[in-house]
């Protein structure tokens, strides 16, 4: 019998291309497809060592802790916050606040990336309920699903120029 953990490839998504012209709601979620296949991309083809490997000691960020991250990313503001759903942590809880990065292993490769899939998904399915006036709290103050886009669109750009420079870093791997 083969170890999963060993052996599991992250797949390479299918390619995600939204309109560049139109109505801001097609625009803002199209952009935002796009940037969640570009991480998936940025990973597709590293292995779940690889993936969870940290090339910049003593930083915490490895590609598998950004997939992480952004799961919790999506559920919070979507599901959390413009869904007003409630949920246990997401991650270990005795880890700390960045237990999403700590808590990156071989080990949970692949079934993080299917609950980063899910959570996509479900950000989606509460996102198609509301307009994009809707106000969602943000730290104490509203804040439009239309900013909400943005926001989500400015934190997967940010965290795919980490993945990018890892990605190069772990194996030579640049420019998807």
């Amino acid at each position: 019998m083969t170890d999963r953990r060993k052996t599991w490839t992250a797949p390479t998504p299918e390619p995600v291309d939204g309109p560049l012209i139109g109505d801001e709601r097609p625009i803002l979620e199209g952009m935002l497809q796009w940037h969640r296949a570009t991480l998936l991309n940025i990973c597709a083809g590293a292995n779940s060592e690889q993936l969870a490997r940290r090339p910049f000691q003593p930083s915490t960020l490895s590609l598998l802790g950004l997939v992480r991250h952004l799961a919790k990313v999506e559920r919070i503001w979507f599901r959390e916050r413009l869904g007003s759903m409630s949920f246990d942590s997401m991650y270990d809880a005795a880890l700390g606040k960045d237990s999403d990065f700590l808590g990156a292993t071989e080990a949970g490769a692949e079934s993080d990336f299917a609950r980063f899939s899910a959570e996509c998904g479900a950000s989606d399915e509460i996102a198609a309920r509301h307009s994009l006036d809707d106000l969602v709290d943000s730290r104490g103050g509203p804040m439009s699903l239309r900013m909400v886009y943005v926001h989500m669109i400015s934190e997967y750009a940010r965290h795919n120029g980490h993945a990018d420079i890892i990605r190069e870093q772990i194996d030579g791997v640049i420019g998807r």
